[in-house]
């Protein structure tokens, strides 16, 4: 201001100088005073530009002494700033979680067709809402029809392969197929390599014997199953009891002309018959007694042989010609690894082909499909004679009657989401909806260094009111604590220390606490007689944090330093935000 009032008087003084150097014709008492503004408009106007230069240059010098003062004035500005604190106090404190995410039909249902076919009828209409079961379009594909019968055709061949193999794997047990005796049998020693089909004995069934005789046709009638005959066996001179097991009308003819028939004669052995012994029956028929053309020999009941009916290695085997056995008595134990794995490929082989006919008799339905839920028809767009290929998605139905919302949560706050937890929701200007929280997943996901989980809302949608497929925005309150202690987020910093731990702590004014730690890197300049202490901080909102121990009510923190730039413009905070 003295250099302004300086430039006054400049501007005055060369004032009156112009009027002394006009010239005596005029008196001085007779020349009224002009004022300053009229002197200033008198000067020429490139000396006015200078007067002004000279003074906003003025001006930026008296500004810029005062921020050199300030700075450097007192030791280099250190602490120099006003110190801005706040006490911890008791207060209540909400977590709102906000954010945006996107709708979704709870329950959606879309119909493809994987062969090509040409569209006979359109039943239903875009946009149209029909229940499950609702006839939608018709389509003929020959090649749907022939895609099932021959996926058919795959699993019952499948089917019958296992079963084939199935059977034979139950030969790793290689037993009696019935009671009897063994013959013909190979050595076997453990190690041993046997194939699948190998015979390693017969089995001769000499529980009972058969013997095959010839009637005269005199007697035709006579004979019949389950009669009681005599039979006689001459090596042995005795008689034995015989069943009729089949009579047989048969037609020979012996060299004298006689016609018979034949019967088969069963006869219990109790270990003295054997096959090729020569026996005859005779039965009585009226008190007459009836005898054979002529003997006949007996006959092992059954015969067969002991055939493996798989690959492997033989573990053990029992087999001994004329081994007396039991039906069922495990004769060779054999390895069948390679058979459990063919087994295995087959299984594999056969869930591929049901999997197959299921998606071919799908697909055959589908030609003919009905809506598979109650819902919504949405890209419906074929008309009759349409060809439509193979992979096309012909229509969806979604059920809109509950949507989802599926919203991100940051690490900070899941802990706190729940199910059930009410969702307030608002789309595209309309408000009052709301909304449950459905499921919280565990499973994160991490950007730009902060973690998020995604977390369903649950929407009941009867009336229509939200529109799928579309943003929408949600608020819930995460948590909630009436009654804690809390500090501005700004007070809240995090440190490391010099053995690389890292801590969350407040600046405590004062005397040094109890709990302050020593060698804290802090990436700022805090003012002396204020200490670092560690605390567990809980829920925060935009403003404040809680905090949940390490400081109690009424504790003065360190919040920031305020510089004198804050009086000019907001500038020069020197603090730094929680986090």
């Amino acid at each position: 201001m003295s250099e302004i009032m300086e430039q006054e008087e400049l501007l005055e003084t060369s004032a009156q100088a112009a009027e002394g150097s006009s010239g005596a014709e005029t008196a001085p008492e007779t020349v009224p005073k002009r004022t300053l503004r009229q002197k200033w408009k008198d000067l020429p106007r490139k000396k006015r530009r200078r007067i002004i230069r000279r003074t906003i240059l003025l001006l930026i010098l008296i500004v810029a002494a005062l921020v050199l003062y300030r700075i450097f004035g007192k030791g280099g500005g250190e602490g120099e700033g006003q110190v801005i604190t706040d006490m911890v106090q008791y207060s209540s404190i909400t977590s709102i979680v906000e954010g945006s995410g996107v709708t979704r039909a709870k329950s959606s249902e879309t119909i493809t067709l994987t062969t090509a076919g040409t569209v006979l009828d359109v039943l239903a209409a875009e946009g149209e809402t029909v229940t499950a079961g609702t006839p939608l379009f018709t389509i003929d594909s020959p090649a749907a029809e022939s895609a099932v019968q021959k996926a058919r055709s795959n699993v019952d061949g499948i089917e019958k392969q296992l079963a084939t193999a199935q059977k034979d794997i139950a030969g790793l047990n290689l037993s009696a197929i019935f009671p009897g005796k063994l013959t013909e049998t190979v050595d076997l020693n453990p190690g041993d390599t046997i194939n699948k089909g190998d015979v390693v004995a017969k089995i001769s069934d000499d529980t009972r014997l058969r013997l095959t005789q010839y009637y005269s046709y005199a007697y035709a009638g006579d004979l019949h199953a389950g009669q009681k005959v005599d039979v006689s066996v001459p090596v042995l001179m005795t008689s034995i009891s015989g069943t009729v097991e089949a009579v047989h009308m048969v037609s020979r003819i012996t060299p004298e002309g006689t016609k018979l028939f034949s019967a088969d004669i069963l006869v219990d052995n109790e270990g003295a018959l054997t096959a090729e012994m020569v026996a005859s029956a005779t039965v009585t028929v009226g008190g007459e007694t009836v005898y054979p053309y002529e003997p006949g020999e007996l006959e092992y009941y059954r015969t067969g042989e002991l055939k493996s009916t798989v690959s492997g290695t033989v573990l053990s085997s029992s087999l001994v010609d004329y081994l007396q056995v039991s039906a069922g008595q495990v004769l060779v134990r054999i390895d069948g690894e390679d058979s459990e794995s063919e087994i295995f490929t087959i299984q594999q082989n056969l869930e591929a082909a049901r999997e197959e006919l299921e998606t071919a008799e799908k697909n055959l339905a589908n030609c003919n499909a009905v809506a598979p839920i109650d819902g919504m028809v949405i890209g419906l767009t074929i008309k009759p004679g349409d060809e439509v290929n193979a992979g096309t998605a012909i229509v969806t139905i979604s059920d809109t009657s509950t949507i989802l919302v599926t919203a991100n949560v940051d690490e900070r706050n899941i802990s706190y989401i729940k199910p059930g937890m009410p969702v307030e929701l608002e789309q595209w200007e309309t408000t009052g909806l709301f909304g449950t929280v459905e499921t919280v997943s565990m499973s994160s996901t991490i950007n730009n260094g902060v973690a998020t989980y995604p977390v369903t809302i649950s929407v009941d949608n009867m009336e229509g009111n939200v529109q799928v497929n579309s943003y929408i925005s949600f608020k819930l309150t995460a948590s909630q604590n009436d009654n804690c202690l809390v500090l501005p987020l700004q007070c809240v910093r995090t440190v490391s220390t010099e053995e690389g731990e890292t801590l969350t702590v407040v600046y405590v004014a004062g005397d040094r606490p109890d709990n302050a730690v020593e060698n804290v890197m802090a990436d700022e300049m805090i003012p002396e007689g204020y200490w670092a202490v560690p605390v567990e901080i809980g829920i925060s909102d935009n403003y404040n944090v809680e905090i949940r121990s390490g400081v109690e009510e009424g504790t003065e923190v360190f919040t920031q330093v305020q510089s004198m730039y804050d009086g000019m413009g907001g500038m020069g905070v020197a603090g730094v935000a929680f986090g």
